[in-house]
């Protein structure tokens, strides 16, 4: 009888535990880590190789390399591509898009990472702010070393994004990028560094956060995109627009070879405040004439085109893109090429954000 009641016992407390193990595991918020491919899943010849190959590596693989994220997150991956970021275009952003909503609106869903290339992790990021509409976090993090680097940066990286995409506080905080320890907004966030681990930085607004220890700490309270955002999920292409670079002496042959091929927007990246050569300048004006947007940004590394500074905006029918450089700005033109071409209306959008 004795020995009944003990395994009765044991039986008991054996099942506590594990009671206790699945409520601990149900408490845990749910991750769901998409992967696109990059530097994270790439692969060099030695540990100590200059040169790798991007986008070897799958999801599973990312996941398995780094078991502590099972300590903050349980964790789920899919694999929607495997490309480098140079190869990324507007047709991936659409797709992943779509994908991020999808799983967003999934109730046992807690918030997204997503491995990226760093070369235009920037751009993709920012779109996915204006495109997704969702209370819980969407974190895009990856590497500037291969995962076979004897310093690879990608593991701690990783599991820091899902440590941001599971914290408490990142809700509502929208799409961020979570790299090297900090935390930045996608409007400010843009690569300074081709092969430095500390590479992304925000030049006016620094950090919003950082992550030591698995702990994420927010120092700035979240600015948001004041409301605006883009519902792309029936959108199968977005209008073309292309960006031509400021400098001295510049010849006008870019603008117009983007208006022969029927762009429907063209972002300058000028000089100083944004300012356009005198070559360049009567061929943009007749352009924006034309009804092709032209949208003023800068070739300078922090500060933003301003308004009427030097161009007279209203009188030509440009806008100013105020703080966004010039790949951002092309995003935000060609969300907003969707609906209208309106110089006044295309303004607007830039004002909000």
């Amino acid at each position: 009888m004795k020995d009944r009641l003990h395994v009765f016992t044991m039986w008991l407390l054996l099942a506590a535990v594990f009671a206790s193990v699945r409520m601990s595991g149900q408490e845990l918020p749910s991750v769901y880590i998409l992967a696109t491919g990059g530097t994270i899943a790439g692969v060099g010849g030695t540990s100590t190789a200059g040169s790798y190959k991007p986008s070897r590596i799958g999801v599973e693989q990312l996941i398995e390399a780094v078991p502590e994220v099972n300590t903050v997150a349980r964790v789920r991956g899919e694999q929607v591509f495997n490309v480098s970021s140079q190869d990324m275009d507007s047709s991936h952003w659409l797709v992943l898009s779509k994908k991020v909503n999808e799983i967003l609106a999934m109730s046992g869903v807690d918030g997204v990472v997503i491995t990226h290339g760093t070369d235009t992790m920037e751009e993709t990021a920012f779109f996915l702010s204006l495109t997704v509409k969702s209370s819980k976090p969407v974190v895009l993090t990856g590497s500037m070393r291969p995962s076979t680097s004897l310093s690879a940066d990608g593991p701690l990286n990783l599991f820091n994004a899902v440590a941001v995409a599971a914290d408490k506080q990142s809700q509502g905080r929208g799409v961020m990028i979570a790299m090297n320890g900090d935390i930045l907004q996608t409007s400010g966030a843009v690569k300074t560094h081709t092969t430095a681990v500390q590479t992304f930085r925000d030049p006016d607004g620094g950090p919003v956060g950082r992550i030591h220890g698995g702990k994420v700490y927010y120092t700035e309270r979240y600015a948001g995109t004041n409301g605006l955002f883009f519902d792309v999920s029936a959108v199968k292409t977005l209008p073309e627009a292309g960006i031509v670079y400021g400098y001295a002496g510049v010849k006008a042959d870019a603008v117009r070879a983007l208006v022969a091929a029927g762009y429907k927007g063209v972002v300058v990246a000028g000089v100083g405040n944004g300012n356009i050569g005198r070559e360049v300048f009567p061929v943009l004006a007749r352009a924006a004439e034309n009804g092709i947007a032209v949208v003023r940004s800068t070739r300078v590394f922090s500060g933003g085109a301003t308004p009427d500074a030097e161009v007279d905006d209203t009188r030509f029918g440009f806008v100013h893109s105020n703080g966004l450089n010039p790949q951002k700005a092309r995003i935000l033109l060609m969300l907003s090429l969707i609906s209208t071409s309106d110089h006044v209306r295309i303004q607007d959008n830039f004002d909000r954000y």
